[in-house]
């Protein structure tokens, strides 16, 4: 969450924990990050976000609502609110974001497609006649756009991100080794000794996990090509919609992607050797942006401190969404 004039005031992951007998809400953010896979069967730890969408109004409405009140925000104080949201999303999805973030609280509430906020936070000059290429892969949805003079020439979006990957690691030990892992496991699998691209500096790990035949705990050693080829067939997919784009962009702006090169932000593509993946299959050269996982926000705030000039790169409100 980004405030205007303060920058950058909460950076959590998008976990509640609720418990399901009282509904009481236990902790957000980190705190009910550390809580998923062990807690018990009353207690759950839910991402009220998959695949860039809403999938439980009531626990994204409350999660809203708390995350405004560490801003300060509340019915008495309401806030003029921009979020940021997948390109793909659908005039439901866009309608559910709005209804949410106004029972949470929001004065109004303004939409801004994902890859134009990166390409802003990413400082990148998207209002000259210049190919700008943004390819953002986050933990749901991954999404490449070409920006010239203020709007998206050419968009790809597919519904893959960070959690398919720690699922592609799961899938590929419970085939290869026979044992199950939880999804916090998978994920720091990943960190540890995932990659999109074969490194120098590559090496084994060991894995902890529950075996399926007997049930009972072991320790495997896990090499690098096993987690990549878990890895594969999500990063596949980005890459042929990152082609995609770059095959529907007009010939003017693809040569001046060959200079500007392509910017890498998300989380996801700070997986090891995305970048050098991505320059590798389509010969274009790729930039990592410096802070990937605030480039969305940054740019989002930009637009804040910038409200009125930048207001024309905002998402056109789908129709019957009542007043601004």
């Amino acid at each position: 969450m980004y405030a205007r004039g303060q920058g950058i005031i909460l950076n959590e992951p998008t976990v509640i924990a609720l418990n399901s007998r009282t509904q009481e809400v236990l902790a957000m953010g980190h705190e009910a990050w550390h809580m998923i896979g062990r807690t018990p069967g009353h207690i759950v730890a839910v991402r009220p976000l998959r695949g860039g969408a809403i999938t439980d109004f009531e626990i994204t409405q409350r999660l809203i609502r708390l995350i405004f009140a560490r801003a300060g925000i509340t019915r008495l104080q309401r806030a003029r609110v921009l979020v940021c949201v997948p390109s793909a999303i659908t005039h439901v999805e866009q309608r559910a974001v709005l209804e949410a973030t106004r029972r949470a609280g929001a004065a109004q509430t303004y939409l801004i497609e994902q890859p134009m906020a990166a390409a802003i936070g990413a400082s990148l000059p998207i209002h000259e006649p210049l190919g700008n290429m943004v390819v953002d892969i986050g933990g749901g949805t991954s999404e490449m756009a070409v920006i010239s003079m203020g709007g998206i020439v050419s968009l790809q979006a597919v519904r893959v991100g960070g959690f398919d990957f720690d699922a592609g690691i799961s899938a590929c030990l419970r085939r290869d080794h026979g044992i199950a892992v939880g999804e916090r496991t998978a994920e720091e699998i990943k960190l540890a000794i995932g990659s999109a691209f074969p490194t120098a500096d590559e090496f084994k790990a060991e894995v902890r996990g529950r075996d399926l035949m007997s049930g009972l705990p072991r320790t495997i050693v896990l090499a690098p090509e096993e987690v990549r080829e878990g890895l594969e067939e999500p990063i596949q997919r980005v890459m042929t919609s990152v082609k995609q784009a770059l095959a529907e962009t007009p010939p003017e702006l693809a040569q001046d992607l060959l200079e500007m090169g392509i910017h890498l932000v998300g989380g996801g593509g700070m997986l090891r050797g995305f970048d050098r993946r991505i320059e590798h299959e389509t010969g274009v050269p790729v930039r990592m942006s410096e802070m990937p996982l605030e480039t969305v926000v940054l740019g989002a705030g930009r637009c804040l401190e910038s409200f009125d000039r930048l207001r024309d790169v905002f998402m056109d409100r789908p129709r019957g969404s009542g007043p601004r």
